[in-house]
């Protein structure tokens, strides 16, 4: 069973999030020379930009879940790398290993999510319990996931995602 848990909206860090309401909020571009990052601070609505990468991200959940490495292979950059609690990827590494299975995403509950800005750059950071099948092992793991994902002729692609396993007590 696959299955993908995204709220319709949430509150992080002391502020709503709505995510299919872009009529609400305001755009500005990537390159705005005050692009500031988001912060436990900040009692604004996300912007456009960040809802975009926001939606990315979770469009990128799905795909992996479902295995499905097309897309993906349109949004890895031939540049990025991938870190695993044990092992460090490539891009074509990356996709082999969710094309064959030798890890299978399958269970996505997000916790939260922020969208940090640096120029045309775009940091995600999202806290999550991640179930999934690999070596024929089914565990599940409370993360952090950081995602970079560059802006570049109008795309974004990700240039990184790396997985940090948070203790739990």
């Amino acid at each position: 069973m696959r299955r993908l848990l995204v709220p319709s909206s949430a509150l992080l860090w002391g502020r709503q999030i709505a995510f299919l309401n872009p009529a609400l909020i305001h755009r500005p571009s990537p390159h705005d020379s005050h692009h500031s990052p988001s912060t436990a601070k900040d009692n604004r609505m996300n912007t456009a930009v960040e809802q975009e990468i926001i939606n990315l991200s979770r469009q990128k959940w799905e795909w992996m879940s479902n295995q499905d490495v097309a897309p993906l292979a349109a949004l890895f950059n031939e540049a990025a790398v991938f870190v695993h609690m044990g092992a460090t990827m490539s891009k074509e590494e990356e996709l082999n290993v969710i094309e064959t299975g030798q890890i299978h995403y399958r269970d996505v509950d997000i916790d939260d999510v922020s969208v940090r800005f640096i120029d045309s750059t775009a940091i995600v950071l999202t806290k999550l319990q991640l179930g999934a099948v690999g070596g024929g092992k089914e565990v599940t793991n409370p993360f952090v996931v950081t995602e970079v994902y560059v802006h570049h002729d109008d795309t974004w692609t990700m240039g990184s995602m790396s997985f940090t396993r948070l203790i739990t007590h």
